[in-house]
C-alpha cells in the first residue's frame, strides 16, 4: 500500500510541474528533485531515481492517458494537451484500494474528540466511497459536487510542516493582476480553505503585515532553514471571527441589516452568510436579518447574487456600494 501511495503522490507532483505555466517544460532531473523532496525532504536520489521517474511517466501515458511529450528543443516535458490533468481522470482499481484503505482508517477515528470537528467530511468521504464502490454505473443516479482542478494542494503537508516547526518559507508567486512570478518568504501563520481552494496567511517580511496567498498561485516551495516571525498578538480564530470568505483586515467589524423577500429568506436562514446572523423580523412578506461582520468583496459578492431580492437597510456605506454596483450591471445591459 505504501508503494502505491507514493506512486500517486508522484503523479499528482509531476502533473503539478507539467501544469506549471509560469515554469514550463521540466526536465526529467527536475521531476525526480521535486518527488523526492516532496516525499521526504531530500534531494539526494538516494530514494527516487530517473529510472522511477521514467517509469512514472511512462505509467501515466499508459493507464491514465496521459499526453506528455519531450521537447527537444526546451529540453524538458510537457503535455500536449495544455487543459489536461490527472486529477481529472477516473480512478484506478489500486487508487480505489488505496483510498478505500484509507477511508477504513478514517473512519475508526471519527468519534476521536479531536477529529469531531472534522465528522461531516469524513461522512462526505465515507458516503462517497460507499455509493462508488456500488455500481460504475452510478452516475447515471446520483452525482457528487465537484471542483475544477486548481492545483497548490500538494503543498499542504509542507506548509503544515512549516507552520508546526515555526519555519520561514520560500516560493515564487504570480498574481492575477500583475500575472508575473516573483519571490516570497513569508512566515506562515495559518492554512484556510475556501470554496475548494486553499489559502496560506502568512507574516510577509516584505510588507510586515499579515498576508494572504493562494497555494494554486504558488510554486517551488521550500522550508528555510529560518526561524517564523510570529505576530504576538496573532489569533487565526479572532483574525477571521468577523469575516466572510477568505479577506480578512485589521478594523471594527458593521452591523449590517438585510430585508429578504420571502424565498429569498428561506435560502438566507438555511445558508447563513455568517455565524453571527439572526432573524429580527419575519411574515408571510419578507424576513429582516441582522449581521456584525468586516464587509469584504465576497460578502458583497454573495449579496449580488440575490439581485433584486434582498435590500440592504444598513450600513449606509454598503447601500451606496450596492446601488454602484446595480448601477454598473444596468449599463452593461442597456442596448
Amino acid at each position: 500500500m505504501p508503494h502505491i501511495k507514493n506512486a500517486l503522490i508522484r503523479y499528482r507532483i509531476i502533473d503539478r510541474m507539467l501544469r506549471n505555466k509560469y515554469k514550463p517544460y521540466p526536465s526529467k532531473e527536475a521531476l525526480r528533485t521535486a518527488c523526492e523532496e516532496s516525499l521526504f525532504g531530500s534531494e539526494s536520489g538516494a530514494h527516487i531515481c530517473a529510472s522511477t521517474i521514467e517509469k512514472d511517466l511512462f505509467t501515466m501515458k499508459m493507464e491514465h492517458d496521459a499526453p506528455i511529450r519531450y521537447s527537444k528543443k526546451n529540453g524538458g516535458y510537457f503535455y500536449e494537451d495544455p487543459d489536461f490533468s490527472i486529477n481529472d481522470v477516473p480512478l484506478s482499481e489500486d487508487e480505489l484500494s488505496s483510498i478505500r484503505f484509507a477511508v477504513s482508517t478514517l473512519q475508526q477515528f471519527r468519534e476521536v474528540p479531536f477529529f469531531q470537528q472534522f465528522g461531516m467530511a469524513i461522512d462526505k468521504i465515507v458516503d462517497r466511497v460507499a455509493v462508488g464502490d456500488q455500481s460504475q454505473e452510478m452516475s447515471k443516479y446520483i452525482q457528487f459536487e465537484s471542483a475544477v482542478s486548481t492545483g497548490g494542494n500538494e503543498y499542504l503537508p509542507t506548509l503544515l510542516e512549516g507552520i508546526q516547526a515555526q519555519k520561514r518559507v520560500w516560493f515564487m508567486y504570480t498574481s492575477f493582476q500583475q500575472q508575473q512570478s516573483k519571490p516570497r518568504k513569508v512566515s506562515p501563520l495559518f492554512l484556510k480553505e475556501y470554496r475548494n481552494r486553499w489559502y496560506l496567511i502568512c507574516f510577509d517580511l516584505q510588507k510586515q503585515d499579515i498576508s494572504t496567498f493562494a497555494l494554486d498561485r504558488m510554486s517551488e516551495l521550500q522550508i528555510l532553514d529560518e526561524a517564523a516571525q510570529i505576530p504576538a498578538d496573532f489569533n487565526a480564530t479572532d483574525y477571521f471571527r468577523d469575516a466572510v470568505g477568505i479577506t480578512a483586515f485589521k478594523g471594527a467589524a458593521l452591523r449590517i441589516v438585510l430585508k429578504a423577500d420571502a424565498i429569498a429568506a428561506r435560502y438566507i436562514e438555511t445558508q447563513a452568510f455568517h455565524s453571527s446572523q439572526k432573524c429580527l423580523e419575519r411574515n408571510a412578506d419578507f424576513s429582516v436579518f441582522e449581521l456584525k461582520i468586516l464587509i469584504t468583496e465576497e460578502f458583497i459578492r454573495g449579496l449580488l447574487g440575490y439581485a433584486g431580492e434582498v435590500e440592504v437597510l444598513e450600513p449606509e456605506s454598503l447601500r451606496l456600494t450596492m446601488q454602484a454596483r446595480a448601477q454598473a450591471l444596468i449599463k452593461l445591459y442597456q442596448s
